[in-house]
């Protein structure tokens, strides 16, 4: 049985496994005929991916799901070749920028393209997150390539064929030149390894958007309906109490979320994440003073969160990711949250902790109740009285070094 790979055409996540492919010297046929809404509800496909995503890579031995599941498959079927690395560190390090690049990189770039589509909800601040934590992401790439031609080793890896592969994503829909120029190293790497000819073979020629898509209407404009004639005769009596049935099939209104019903705060929390990502010297002066100035005590809440099994961080790559995880399942928050959170130590095992800045006297109830990280942290309320345990909050939101006496592995910000 040959490999067949199920997918729409233009695919940038079934690009990968083609481009390994090409690499390894493995033939993956790709239906014709796919159509996606379509071919991916019938139970036959349903059997290889119960969600009904794509892409699905159907083998002898069953099917794989995943992209980057499937792209490692593809890349170790032909034996020994140079895609996983020689040794067991180059493996790691190929592992690691694949996570890196699809949860820094990949994640975040949909989070800006997606809603500017209408796929996800549309906010100004959940764009300036996500914007702000992909440059983040970019700037650590760049920093790694201004030494190195590729992400690993001195050839292409599966790191590279994952990483490029995600850029192209950003390159094609969201990030102009304008915004890439800030980025040279990264520019250089991706126009590099996207027109190596395993690569051309898959993607044809890559050119860079011009523009950020505008944000689609929140509601498609509906065809205007004929004039109706006013009817001489009147309902029947018949027809009211159908009339009346019909209203009261009205979808109610939404439930507002109790943190919208607490009594205004003269805190805002989009000027104190304005304030947090536009300072760029004198952080300490600037940011943290006014963290204390604008922080309203009756409207908001600081807590301290603690990583409950930090003896099981012993991979650092693992650990970031577990953070970035958590991080993600808190958009539903970023209206009435900041945050921030650190990984401690220079070797494993890393600790992780955190500083939350919540809307109300608790930590909201809904979060409690659909992010499941939340257990897995012990949650301490900041005393206020205790100058030490204020420090230790202006500490965390200047990412402080050494903290605690432990150098930062890393700070992510949520906001």
């Amino acid at each position: 049985m040959a490999l067949v790979l199920h997918t729409y055409k233009g695919n940038k996540n079934a690009d990968k496994a083609l481009i390994a492919a090409e690499y390894v010297g493995v033939k993956i046929d790709v239906p014709s005929d796919f159509q996606m809404g379509v071919t991916n509800k019938t139970p036959e496909f349903l059997k290889m991916n119960p969600l009904g995503k794509v892409p699905v890579l159907e083998t002898p031995e069953g099917p794989v799901f995943e992209s980057n599941a499937i792209a490692r498959y593809v890349s170790r079927l032909n034996g020994e070749n140079s895609l996983n690395g020689s040794s067991l560190i180059e493996y790691a390090h190929i592992e690691q920028w694949s996570d890196f690049s699809t949860l820094e990189i990949y994640g975040n770039i949909l989070k800006w393209f997606g809603p500017r589509m209408g796929f996800m909800t549309y906010t100004a601040p959940g764009e300036e997150a996500a914007i702000s934590a992909l440059k983040r992401g970019l700037d650590a790439l760049n920093t790694h390539l201004t030494s190195n031609t590729y992400l690993v080793g001195h050839s292409i890896t599966l790191a590279d064929i994952i990483t490029v592969c995600n850029l192209n994503m950003g390159f094609a829909t969201v990030m102009t030149k304008s915004f890439t120029s800030a980025f040279p190293h990264v520019e250089r790497y991706f126009w590099t390894v996207i027109n190596q000819p395993n690569f051309k073979k898959v993607v044809g020629d890559v050119k860079q958007t011009e523009a950020v898509p505008p944000v689609a209407s929140k509601k498609a404009a509906q065809p205007a309906k004929p004039k109706e004639e006013p009817k001489k005769k009147a309902a029947s009596a018949a027809e009211a109490p159908k009339a009346v049935e019909e209203e009261e099939e009205a979808p109610k209104p939404k439930a507002k979320n109790p943190l919208d019903l607490l009594p205004p705060s003269p805190m805002v929390l989009d000027e104190w994440k304005r304030l947090y990502s536009n300072t760029k010297s004198n952080f300490r002066e600037v940011a943290i003073k006014g963290f204390w100035d604008m922080y309203d005590p009756e409207g908001y809440s600081l807590w301290f969160c603690d990583y409950k099994y930090n003896d099981e961080n012993m991979v650092s790559f693992v650990t970031l990711n577990k953070v970035g995880g958590f991080l993600q399942r808190m958009d539903l928050a970023r209206k009435y949250s900041f945050g921030k959170m650190l990984i401690c130590g220079s070797e494993a095992p890393f600790k992780v902790k955190g500083l939350w800045l919540f809307r109300g006297p608790e930590i909201p109830k809904f979060i409690m109740d659909e992010v499941y990280d939340m257990e897995l942290y012990e949650w301490t309320k900041v005393d206020l009285s205790d100058e030490a345990q204020k420090e230790r909050v202006s500490q965390m939101i200047e990412d402080a070094e050494p903290f605690e006496g432990e150098a930062l592995l890393d700070a992510k910000c949520f906001k």
